[in-house]
């Protein structure tokens, strides 16, 4: 903790707080994911535990980058370590288009839509398990400063290995979902 410097809070969920953090080491900015564990189930601990595994693993391009966990087992709080997106998410940039009544062009467009796709390959093809996302919407698609895409937020993901023949959960953003899923 004390090799970071708490610039301000920038976003707010179920799961705890996303702050913009500063590196003492190299000033270089970061965000920090602070999730309190004191109220988790096992299940939900042992989700965020694989959270950090999996995002420790995957290094791509289109990814958000992982750095560092920070474990503070006095305030029973995990600090998840990763790479600043200055330009927000999809989302807003939707709800930014949307209200001034603009669209986003085709080509901006159809550069969000192949990095996520290489997000994706990236994920199914991980040489540990394919790594199942499960929860891809808009605001889990991260910009960075070079305007570039990020897959983001792995909190729901899921490794499968060899003996795993499929996932049997249905979990995610119903918004996202396919009408068969919410049956």
């Amino acid at each position: 903790m004390d090799k970071y410097d708490v610039i301000s809070t920038i976003g707010k969920g179920s799961f705890g707080l996303v702050k913009l953090i500063k590196r003492r080491s190299d000033g270089r900015t970061l965000v920090w994911k602070e999730m309190n564990y004191s109220r988790m189930s096992a299940r939900e601990k042992q989700q965020l535990v694989s959270e950090v595994n999996i995002l420790r693993e995957l290094n791509h391009p289109n990814i958000v980058r992982y750095y560092d966990r920070i474990v503070d087992r006095k305030e029973a709080t995990v600090y998840i370590i990763m790479e600043y997106c200055s330009g927000g998410d999809v989302g807003r940039m939707i709800k930014k288009k949307k209200k001034s009544k603009e669209y986003i062009t085709e080509e901006v467009i159809w550069k969000i839509f192949a990095q996520v796709v290489s997000a994706l390959v990236e994920c199914h093809s991980h040489k540990g398990g394919k790594v199942l996302h499960r929860d891809i919407k808009p605001a889990n698609i991260f910009i960075d400063s070079q305007k570039n895409i990020k897959l983001g937020d792995f909190g729901l993901s899921r490794l499968m290995n060899e003996d795993s023949e499929f996932a049997q959960t249905h979990v995610g953003t119903p918004y996202y979902m396919s009408p068969e899923q919410i049956q």
